[in-house]
C-alpha cells in the first residue's frame, strides 16, 4: 500500500507495508511511478519526500509477489527490468520537482537505489543500506550500477556490490551516499523542515538545476554548458527569476511563487 497526501506544497509519498518490510510488488512500483510523474506536472506540489512506515525503508522488490515461474523465452527478463525497476528509478531522476528520501529503516537492493536516485537523503539512526543482490546469486537491478559509482565511485561501488555487507547510516555519510543523518525521532521533522524550505524556492530553476547536474555526469564539458546556457535562458522568463532580480534590486528577501 502507498500512502500519499500533499501539505504545504509538498507531496509526502509513503511505503505502508511495514509487515514486509515495504518490500515492492508490481502494482505499488507502478504507483510510486505514477505519484513521481503527477507530481512533475502539478504546480501546486513544489517538493517531494518519499518515506516509509515501520523498521525499514524498503527491502528491494517482492520476490514472492512476481508471476508464477515458467518457461523463459529470450528478452522477458530485460523487458521485466527495464518496465518495472528501471522505469521507478528513472521516475525519480527524471522528476521536475526535488526529491528527498526520508530513510527510516533497512534499504535493501532497489530499495537502497530508491534512496541512491532522489536528489537529498536524510537517513535515521537506525537506517541500513544494503546492496543484497549478491547474497541471491543476481546482478544489481534499478541502475544500481549507474548510481552507485557516480555517487562514490567504481571501486566503493563494487566493495558495496561484490560483498553486499550492511552498510549503516553513518558510514553511508561518511562515503556520500547520505546527506544528513539524525537521531530515528528527528526524521520525519527534519525531511518536513527541508522539503518546506525547497517548496518555497524557485521550483522552475531547481528543476533546471537537477537536470543540468544529472546530464553532467555523463556528458562532455562543451554540451554541458551549451546545456547551462540554455537552462539560463529558459530560467529567465520565469516569473520567479524575475522576482530574484526584483528582490535583490530593492533589498529584500525574494517572495517564490513555483512559477
Amino acid at each position: 500500500m502507498i500512502l500519499h497526501t500533499t501539505t504545504n506544497h509538498v507531496s509526502w509519498i509513503t511505503l505502508n507495508r511495514p509487515e514486509a518490510m515495504n518490500a515492492l510488488l508490481p502494482d505499488q512500483r507502478d504507483r510510486l511511478v505514477q505519484l513521481f510523474e503527477e507530481a512533475s506536472g502539478d504546480p501546486s506540489v513544489r517538493a517531494v519526500v518519499l518515506t516509509a512506515t515501520g523498521r525499514g525503508f524498503c527491502a528491494g522488490a517482492d520476490l514472492r509477489g512476481g508471476p508464477p515461474a515458467g518457461d523463459r523465452v529470450a528478452g522477458d527478463v530485460a523487458r521485466v527490468i527495464r518496465q518495472g525497476a528501471q522505469r521507478l528509478i528513472t521516475a525519480i531522476l527524471d522528476c521536475e520537482k526535488p526529491v528527498i528520501a526520508a530513510v527510516n529503516g533497512t534499504a535493501a537492493g532497489i530499495g537502497a537505489h530508491l534512496a541512491y536516485a532522489c536528489d537529498l537523503v536524510i537517513a535515521a539512526e537506525s537506517a541500513r543500506f544494503i546492496e543484497v543482490f549478491v547474497r541471491r546469486g543476481l546482478v544489481p537491478d534499478g541502475a544500481g550500477a549507474y548510481l552507485l559509482p557516480r555517487l562514490i565511485g567504481p571501486q566503493r561501488a563494487k566493495e558495496l556490490m561484490f560483498f553486499g555487507d550492511a552498510l549503516t547510516a553513518a558510514d553511508a555519510e561518511r562515503l556520500g551516499l547520505v546527506n544528513r543523518v539524525v537521531p530515528d525521532e528527528e526524521l520525519e521533522k527534519t525531511a518536513r523542515t527541508w522539503a518546506e524550505r525547497l517548496a518555497a524556492g524557485p521550483t522552475r530553476s531547481i528543476a533546471l538545476t537537477k537536470q543540468l547536474v544529472n546530464a553532467s555526469l555523463d556528458t562532455d564539458r562543451s554540451t554541458a554548458l551549451t546545456a547551462e546556457a540554455t537552462a539560463q535562458e529558459i530560467n529567465m522568463t520565469t516569473a520567479d527569476a524575475g522576482e530574484g532580480v526584483k528582490s535583490f534590486v530593492e533589498r529584500r528577501g525574494p517572495e517564490f511563487h513555483g512559477r
